[in-house]
């Protein structure tokens, strides 16, 4: 299974860029973090970091042609302006986890609404480098296939088969 980390604007500046919010850790060392945290979920964690809107957009929008089975994403301050990331995130249909280092509710209020949450199946948020490492765990658990969902997909002529034994 592939899993594409996507990081947004200014996540480049990991470990530099106000560490009392973001941490001390680069963005090196956070993506060989999540290479590892995949590596031991039997995952294909690739990564890719932009600090413009649309070759976020651009790669979204390539995800599943290449292979990948769920995103990760943590889109920096575009989470509060970006209708086109949104929108790119909508037009897949590639499941998508959002992610944030910082509580979004803990800071100010600008930070508050987050215009691609909306679009994600989940979010994961406050966390440090964690809420990462739960963004992929989660991302895992909606590229697989439920027992469940993979009964419903059983023809029904199956279904009945099994019914009557």
């Amino acid at each position: 299974m592939k899993i594409l980390v996507i990081h947004g604007p200014n996540l480049n500046l990991l470990g530099t860029r106000e560490p009392e919010i973001y941490g001390t850790l680069s963005l090196a060392k956070v993506d060989a973090m999540l290479v590892k945290h995949g590596h031991e979920l039997e995952i294909d964690v690739n990564t890719f970091q932009s600090n413009h809107e649309g070759a976020i957009v651009d790669r979204i929008q390539k995800a599943a042609a290449a292979g990948v089975a769920a995103i990760v994403i943590n889109p920096g301050a575009y989470t509060h302006t970006s209708l086109a990331i949104a929108d790119a995130i909508r037009a897949v249909k590639t499941p998508v986890v959002e992610v944030h280092l910082s509580n979004l509710y803990a800071r100010g209020v600008e930070r508050h609404t987050s215009v691609t949450a909306a679009a994600c199946r989940g979010i994961v948020s406050g966390f440090g480098v964690a809420s990462y490492l739960l963004g992929i765990e989660a991302a895992r658990v909606l590229a697989t296939p439920s027992r469940s969902q993979r009964t419903v997909a059983k023809p029904a002529r199956e279904r009945r088969r099994r019914a009557r034994r």
